[in-house]
């Protein structure tokens, strides 16, 4: 069972049943009892086991299976593959992460007869890593996955919010690791977060449309669309501004939208960063987090006479990097210590640290919010690090951190 073979067998199959067909393989090849793939839904706080494409009831929210506490929430968190004894004379659980460059995308779960050997180990090791890439592939043809990570039906101003949203949550390269999150409000609020890897930088924006429901929707459309634009057409950070600004100004109907943009160079680290009336992010250097105070510009579409100015962010390898939205320091969300989350956090992948901080402020608001609340979360690593071993997370180019390659699992 190749690599090579499973991507070739899934490729063969319709969309919706590539997943079958690599469980059916490994069923036969492992002489597993059963297989199965379960997704992550859109939070990261609960998963959904993906049934036969046959049996995929569409009509109704998906069933979900909460993390918290689980050991599916260890293998997500830990991005290390368990295997379990489920008793005397019983079948051998194994549960390995389904993760492509930092995005946990689910979990492949099968039943062994026996205890599974090293070879065993690294074929389930390998599909795991296979599965994510098949799920790349296909969530563009077919709607099966996007359901799976739905497990409440989305409003139409939540549905607009989350196409706006990057298709994956997180990446991780070799000089950073980026993860968002975002938690809708009841009425949704406007909230967005975008990045993109060129050859030479990494962009960020995280973004809030005034209003709520349909109308933020609309508006935060309009301003990730400028942005995406003048991104692609090269444009610098300050023309990025403009043309966003000129955006929201000329077809906004008098709204306007808050945000924070942000380069960074991959060749020689230097940073950039406009501020459009935006919250300040934070900043944890050394175990400790201050807020980091630029100059702040009016926000994008504001109708008074203004420009951008593009400032300099002093980001030191080891940083990590909070940038939020106010929902995250609005009503009952104020009594809870952001630095001291985020501290506590700081040993977490960015993406389980973002899926943290949301946790908390939806925890203090007893689950429901008055705004979205939004979380992008950059370990800078530096440009020290060129390369990273696709299969274990370590870096290539610096071999400094011997504890993640002892962490190496597939798919990571």
């Amino acid at each position: 069972m190749t690599l090579a073979g499973t991507l070739a067998a899934a490729e063969a199959a319709a969309p919706v049943e590539s997943l079958d067909v690599v469980a059916r393989m490994l069923k036969e090849h492992l002489g597993a009892a059963s297989v199965s793939f379960l997704i992550t839904d859109f939070t990261g706080s609960s998963v959904v086991r993906m049934g036969a494409a046959g049996s995929v009831e569409t009509d109704e929210p998906a069933r979900r299976i909460m993390l918290r506490g689980t050991l599916y929430d260890d293998v997500i968190r830990t991005q290390r593959p368990s295997v379990e004894d489920t008793g005397e004379g019983a079948l051998v659980r194994i549960v390995a992460p389904v993760t492509n460059r930092g995005d946990a995308i689910g979990l492949l779960e099968l039943f062994l007869p026996v205890a599974p050997d090293a070879e065993v180990m690294r074929e389930v090791g390998e599909t795991a890593h296979a599965l994510a890439y098949i799920v790349i592939a296909n969530r563009s043809f077919t709607d099966v996955y996007q359901w799976g990570r739905r497990t409440v039906p989305l409003s139409l101003a939540a549905e607009i919010q989350h196409r706006l949203l990057p298709v994956s949550l997180a990446c991780e390269a070799a000089q950073f690791a980026v993860a968002g999150a975002l938690e809708p409000a009841d009425h949704v609020g406007g909230d967005t977060f975008d990045y993109v890897v060129d050859r030479d930088t990494v962009q960020l924006s995280v973004t809030d449309a005034m209003g709520h429901d349909v109308d933020a929707a609309l508006l935060a459309t309009l301003l990730v669309g400028a942005l995406r634009r003048a991104r692609r057409a090269g444009a610098d950070l300050a023309e990025q501004g403009r043309q966003a600004d000129q955006a929201v100004r000329e077809h906004g109907r008098h709204g306007f939208v808050t945000g924070q943009l942000l380069r960074i160079s991959l060749i020689d680290g230097t940073t950039e960063f406009i501020n459009a009336g935006h919250p300040w992010p934070l900043l944890m250097r050394d175990g400790q987090v201050r807020e980091i105070t630029p100059k702040i510009d009016a926000p994008f579409g504001f109708h008074a006479p203004h420009g951008y100015r593009v400032q300099s962010l002093d980001l030191r390898p080891g940083d990590r990097l909070v940038m939020l939205t106010d929902g995250m320091l609005e009503r009952n969300a104020h009594s809870l210590d952001l630095s001291d989350r985020i501290v506590r956090t700081r040993a977490l992948h960015p993406r389980e640290a973002a899926r943290t901080l949301i946790a908390a402020v939806l925890d203090a608001n007893h689950g429901h919010l008055q705004d979205d609340a939004t979380v992008m979360c950059l370990d800078w690593r530096g440009v020290g690090h060129s390369r990273r071993d696709a299969d274990t997370g370590a870096d290539l180019a610096g071999a400094s951190a011997p504890s993640r390659t002892q962490r190496a699992t597939p798919g990571r």
